[in-house]
């Protein structure tokens, strides 16, 4: 082993451990690989950055544009519209979902496939009574079957046919995939329809008027006059408990006390961290008369510009703001109240006086209903949205994106499953698959979705979009797919024209051309590629592979093919798919090599082990996005994606050495 080998190496295992690790973003581990291996010498300076420019690169941005166009122009819901059964029963619903989702893999970001199919699957699920994670589940694991099947289903197969161009001058073609993928697509499909929804674990999520995503951590402040100033910690969550809900922290003065003394006494304007289950916040929150921190601070921005607008009017000192904003605030809360009041006169108005006990024990349930209503009208809903995977928001917190101010709408709760945060729900960094309630209106959500990478999980209807851009969208990927596949000309040339004619025809706004990309793993294919092609040049390949062939496959092709296809698929379902088909294409030619056999079945089994994540939430992004919206832990994902992975190894195998001969 030279020192070159040794180098590669050590980079190539310290960049793993960093990809398992997860503190830091794949494109940040990726790129810092390729930066040490360019500061050792074992990438030249001028071939460093050579990536960017790989046809799989090009190939998977374009991919992702004419993605979102389909999304965009409503023509993947009129399918789905269309082949969707509209009363049938969970067996023939799952069913339908799966394969929808399976084929609209095939030819589209699978992460944008179940993003669209997840509402639906969650609406389905609250009508019929079953727990979303027993269709969540199989529809994201038939979604990861489905992009096996062709050239641009996934990512892994686009690096796996940009290797075999390297090796032997032209890669995979577009249904080069689809004999292998459809049989193992098949026989996993058939097993998670027949069999899958009996060892998904059982979550009860469904809820008669939203769909229930864990408990909710959310801010909430004693204002002065209220129930709750005065009282002892003990007592408000004697009383919370009645709603199933419980203080796990104190904000005093702007300073975090996790885990308060039970005997502290409460001030005005203290702000509670309460842990509640969405259809008790309501009542945990009115039954102690506190305030939502967003609303209360909804409130005072408009008691403010009220008294400056007053002070402007009467040339008041600077002295009297305070009081007018105070005074200011009471009237808004009293106007808020008589407003709802108007709108139902029998019930009660809420006052910010003080009341006798009887007539606050009386007046319990309807404060409970007039609180949800002070936060829903017309115009503002509260919905829930789910943080996809490689969403801008990720690692930053409400106040990063000041987002009331630059959107119009409230964070209200944050609900993220096995875990607890003492942050600030103004501070608290986001994460994929968190599950966030919002406040604003539709449009503004909506707004904020798309720019965040939000996806919403609410009901709702089907987005018909214009007809003749539908049609557009469509005959665009149709034309660019038989231009791919015919060989015409190549996959890069053929949907970069595919994103050209989408312009040109006005099915994507060239001012939201880019935002439809997935940069971060942009970055990491054209960082790895060039690390990827080091570990070929000096050797280190070869010698993975002669250890691997020496130690356990021992000679033998068949065991060889194996062995690639489990070490890739383990590798998978703990780092990001397209980093394992990058380090492990190397190794598959060198085997290939080293056995003087033909490097096809080895490179199909890369791309086959690196679509096929089921064993974790992190090892595909589709795990990653029903993580929240399920209820699902860590470890629920094994006992359905363990079998799965076992009947890809058992059709898998077989399947490779019949159709690609050693």
């Amino acid at each position: 082993m030279d020192s070159a080998q040794i180098m590669i190496l050590t980079v190539l295992v310290g960049t793993v451990a960093l990809f398992l690790w997860g503190r830091w973003r794949h494109d940040m581990v990726a790129m810092a690989s390729l930066l040490m291996c360019v500061v050792l010498g074992l990438v030249p300076t001028g071939e460093a950055f050579n990536g960017f420019g790989h046809p799989a690169v090009i190939t998977v941005a374009c991919i992702l544009i004419l993605s979102s166009a389909l999304q965009q122009s409503g023509a993947v819901d009129a399918l789905t519209r269309t082949v969707l059964p509209q009363s049938a029963g969970p067996f023939v619903t799952l069913a339908a979902l799966s394969l929808l989702a399976a084929i609209l893999s095939a030819f589209m970001n699978n992460v944008g496939a179940l993003a669209l199919l997840m509402p639906v699957a969650l609406q389905i699920a609250n009508k019929q009574g079953v727990p979303p994670g027993k269709i969540l589940m199989p529809l994201a694991f038939g979604s990861i079957l489905g992009g096996m099947t062709t050239l641009i289903g996934t990512p892994p197969n686009l690096i796996v046919s940009g290797f075999r161009a390297g090796l032997n001058g032209s890669g995979f073609s577009m249904f080069d995939y689809s004999p292998v993928g459809i049989a193992i697509a098949l026989a996993g499909l058939a097993f998670v329809i027949l069999v899958g929804r009996f060892l998904v674990p059982t979550r009860e999520r469904a809820g008669a008027e939203g769909f229930e995503t864990g408990s909710y951590l959310t801010e909430a402040r004693i204002t002065e006059g209220s129930k709750a100033a005065g009282m002892l910690l003990r007592d408000i969550n004697d009383e919370l408990e009645k709603s199933d809900a419980q203080v796990i922290g104190l904000i005093r003065n702007e300073k975090r006390i996790p885990a308060p003394n039970p005997y502290r006494e409460l001030h005005d304007n203290d702000i509670l961290l309460i842990e509640a289950e969405p259809e008790g916040l309501a009542s945990a929150l009115s039954g102690l008369e506190l305030t939502l921190e967003a609303e209360w601070r909804s409130i005072q921005a408009e008691a403010k510009a009220k008294a400056a607008e007053k002070e402007k009017d009467k040339d008041k000192d600077k002295d009297d703001v305070g009081a007018d904003a105070k005074e200011a605030a009471t009237e808004t809360l009293k106007e808020t109240t008589k407003a709802q009041n108007a709108k139902k006169p029998d019930e009660k108005v809420i006052s910010t006086d003080a009341k006798p006990d009887d007539e606050k024990s009386s007046d319990a349930e309807q404060t409970a209903e007039l609180h949800k209503k002070a936060l829903q009208s017309d115009d503002i809903s509260l919905i829930e949205v789910v943080i996809l995977p490689n969403a801008a928001f990720i690692g930053r917190s409400a106040a990063d994106i000041r987002i009331r101010s630059h959107y119009g709408i409230n964070l209200l709760a944050i609900s993220r499953q096995g875990q607890r945060s003492m942050s600030r729900l103004r501070t608290m960094k986001m994460q994929a698959g968190d599950v966030l309630l919002m406040q604003g209106s539709p449009a503004a959500i909506s707004e904020f979705g798309n720019r965040m990478g939000c996806a919403p999980l609410a009901e709702r209807a089907l987005h018909l979009g214009d007809k003749s851009q539908a049609f557009k969208a469509s005959a665009i990927m149709a034309i660019a797919i038989a231009l791919a596949a015919f060989g015409i000309v190549p996959a890069a040339i053929s949907f970069a024209l595919g994103v050209l004619a989408s312009l040109l025809f006005g099915v994507v706004a060239p001012r939201t051309l880019y935002d439809a990309v997935d940069w971060p793993v942009v970055v990491l294919l054209a960082a790895l590629i060039p690390v990827a092609t080091a570990m070929e040049t000096t050797g280190s390949a070869d010698l993975i592979a002669r250890f691997l062939l020496e130690t356990i496959a021992q000679g033998n092709a068949v065991i060889a093919v194996g062995l690639i296809l489990i070490v890739t698929m383990t590798l998978s379902d703990f780092m990001n798919n397209a980093a394992t088909a990058a380090v492990m294409c190397p190794i598959a030619i060198g085997s290939a090599a080293q056995l003087d056999a033909s490097s096809d079945p080895f490179l199909m089994a890369v791309a086959i082990g690196a679509s096929c994540a089921f064993l974790t939430p992190i090892g595909h992004q589709n795990n990653t996005l029903i993580l929240g919206p399920g209820g699902f832990r860590f470890g629920d994902y094994w006992k359905l994606g363990l079998p799965i992975e076992i009947i890809v190894v058992a059709v898998g195998v077989p399947m490779l050495l019949w159709v690609w001969p050693l």
